[in-house]
């Protein structure tokens, strides 16, 4: 389950404080692949954000029993100066990862973000896709209930975007998506239900091809 009670969010900007959401409630349809749309400003990446935990509301709450990744593919977080091995060691041992556990995490990231020999350099010296390609190696070599997605399939090339999406597919049954994106061929790809934010409301679209004619509407 994951149910939205009463949320609000705010932030304070240069023109006073912006409300993003007001007592913003919702319950999201389980077992469900969804697609978080929206115009520029529509609040996705805020309520990305609060989803996986890694923001928090002015008042209401978040209710989940579900395992929510941090943004696939997209992000911070790495010490730049520890390799990218030494970096999936340090989050490996934040998750109680360990021993053999861990080393077959480790393998499986330096296969999938195809880094080479940068694997064992230090993180600092990557440039922004080989960093997404290690963070996206690192969350998917996770088991979560939900994986989130912020337009991480812009990330590499054409080969590296259809292995990405090739892996979720492969979850598909034992986890779902959240993606957030512009990218509507993604939305028909990956997606069962849309999510539509706009003026601080979200309207769900079991219809994905109503959700989208909804969306470009706007």
């Amino acid at each position: 389950m994951i149910a939205l009670d009463k949320l609000t969010k705010s932030y304070v900007t240069k023109l006073g404080r912006k409300y993003i959401f007001r007592d913003l409630s919702f319950v999201v349809p389980p077992d469900k692949n969804i697609a978080l749309i929206g115009r520029n400003g529509a609040g996705k990446s805020t309520l990305m954000r609060l989803l996986c935990g890694t923001d928090v509301p002015d008042a209401g709450r978040i209710l989940t029993d579900k395992r929510i990744s941090w943004p696939v593919g997209l992000g911070g977080g790495y010490q730049g100066s520890l390799t990218g091995r030494q970096n999936v060691k340090f989050i490996c041992r934040a998750l109680g990862a360990e021993g053999d556990a861990m080393e077959k995490i480790i393998n499986y990231v330096q296969e999938f973000a195809e880094l080479g020999d940068y694997f064992h350099q230090p993180v600092k010296t990557y440039s922004s896709g080989m960093s997404a390609r290690l963070r996206f190696g690192m969350s998917l070599a996770f088991d979560f209930d939900y994986y989130m997605i912020d337009e991480a399939m812009s990330v590499g090339d054409a080969h590296f975007r259809a292995k990405a999406e090739k892996e979720f597919k492969k979850r598909v049954g034992h986890s779902n998506l959240i993606v957030v994106t512009h990218n509507m061929n993604q939305v028909r790809s990956l997606c069962d239900i849309v999510l539509l934010l706009h003026n601080g409301t979200v309207k769900i679209y079991d219809d994905v091809e109503e959700g989208i004619r909804v969306y470009t509407d706007l």
